[in-house]
C-alpha cells in the first residue's frame, strides 16, 4: 500500500491507517465512542480479507460473530475454512431426472441464510415444454406449482451460479469485493460491496441478487453454522450468491442442494479427481454448459442420462 509522506515518532504511516486514527481520534475528541459506533468504524476501516493476516481475521471475525449474537440473540459461528490443496468444485446436473420439485430451492434457502421478506432465493428451476425451444433463460417459466410435478409435457432446469472460471462479474467489481478462490467458488465479501451491482448487470445468467432491504429472517430460521464468505447474515444494500455451500463442502460435505435433492438428479465433486463422480458424469454423459459462446468457462455441467 502506498506510504503518505508525514512520520510520527520516525514511522511511516499507510493510508489506511492514518485514516483510521484520524477518524477515530476527532470522534473520540468529542465524545467517547459507544461500543456500536466503534464496531462501526472497525467495519468501516476493514482491510481487505486477502490482505488480513490470520490474527486480524480472527479479530473480524469475532467482531462480527458478537454482533449477529446480539442482533439475533443466538451465537453464530463465521468460519474462515481455506480451500483445500488440489481441489476444484464441480457441478453436474441430470436434466433427464429433476422432476421439478423446488427441493433443492427451499434446502438452499434454509441452508443459506437467504432473506425470507423480501424473497432472495439463488436457485430458479425453470419449466419448459418438450419440444419447444427453451434456452431462453431470461423469459422461461419460474412460476409453476410444484404440486403438481413432474408433469408430462414438460421437463425442469435449475439455474444458479455457474461459478464461472473466467467470471466476468469478477472483472466488473470496482472495488474487488468478489472473486475466484483457488477451489473455483467465487465469493463475495459483504464488509466490502458497495452495491453498485455491476456485477449483476455483467452475470450473463443472473445469479447475482441484491438486498433491497434489511434481509427479513426470524432467530429461530438461521442456520448458526456460516462462513465469513458464504452464507453469514448479509446487510441491505449487499449483493450475494451461491458459494457451492462453501461452509459444508470445505468440510467434505455436500452442497445442500445435492442432499436434498430425492432422485439424485445433482451431481458434485472435486474436478481434478478422475475417480469423482462429476468426473464420471462430465466423461460419459451427453454434457453441455450454458451459454458457453461467452467464454465464461462454467464449471456447473448440465447433461442427459438418457433421452428427455
Amino acid at each position: 500500500m502506498r506510504k503518505i509522506t508525514k512520520k510520527r515518532d520516525g514511522i511511516h504511516l499507510d493510508r489506511r491507517s492514518f485514516l483510521k486514527g484520524a477518524a477515530l481520534g476527532l470522534a473520540g475528541a468529542a465524545f467517547p465512542l459507544k461500543k456500536a459506533e466503534a464496531s462501526f468504524w472497525e467495519s468501516f476501516f476493514q482491510k481487505h480479507f486477502k490482505e488480513m493476516n490470520d490474527a486480524e481475521i480472527k479479530q473480524v471475525i469475532g467482531r462480527l460473530e458478537q454482533e449477529y449474537e446480539e442482533k439475533y440473540k443466538i451465537a453464530i459461528k463465521v468460519g474462515n475454512e481455506k480451500a483445500l490443496p488440489g481441489v476444484l468444485f464441480g457441478y453436474g446436473l441430470d436434466l433427464s431426472r429433476c422432476i421439478g420439485c423446488r427441493r433443492c430451492e427451499y434446502a438452499c434457502v434454509d441452508e443459506n441464510n437467504q432473506s425470507k421478506d423480501p424473497q432472495i432465493h439463488w436457485i430458479s428451476v425453470l419449466r419448459f415444454k418438450k419440444g419447444e425451444k427453451w434456452v431462453d433463460l431470461e423469459n422461461s417459466e419460474k412460476y409453476y406449482n410444484p404440486e403438481l410435478v413432474p408433469e408430462p409435457d414438460y421437463f425442469y432446469m435449475p439455474v444458479q451460479c455457474q461459478q464461472c472460471e473466467d467470471p466476468p462479474c469478477v472483472r466488473a467489481c470496482p472495488t474487488q469485493a468478489t472473486w475466484k478462490e483457488p477451489d473455483g467458488i467465487v465469493v463475495v465479501d459483504y464488509n466490502w460491496c458497495i452495491g453498485c451491482r455491476y456485477c449483476m448487470a455483467a452475470c450473463p445468467y443472473g445469479a447475482r441478487h441484491f438486498n433491497w432491504a434489511e434481509p427479513g429472517r426470524k432467530s429461530e430460521e438461521i442456520n448458526p453454522q456460516t462462513h465469513y464468505l458464504g452464507n453469514r447474515p448479509r446487510y441491505k444494500g449487499v449483493v450475494e450468491k451461491c458459494t457451492f455451500c462453501i461452509q459444508r463442502t470445505r468440510n467434505g460435505r455436500y452442497p445442500a442442494c445435492v442432499e436434498a435433492c430425492p432422485v439424485g438428479a445433482r451431481k458434485f465433486g472435486n474436478l481434478l479427481d478422475p475417480n469423482s463422480e462429476i468426473r464420471y458424469a462430465i466423461e460419459h454423459k451427453r454434457v453441455f454448459r450454458l451459454k458457453e459462446d461467452l467464454n465464461t468457462n462454467p464449471k456447473f455441467y448440465y447433461f442427459f442420462a438418457y433421452g428427455v
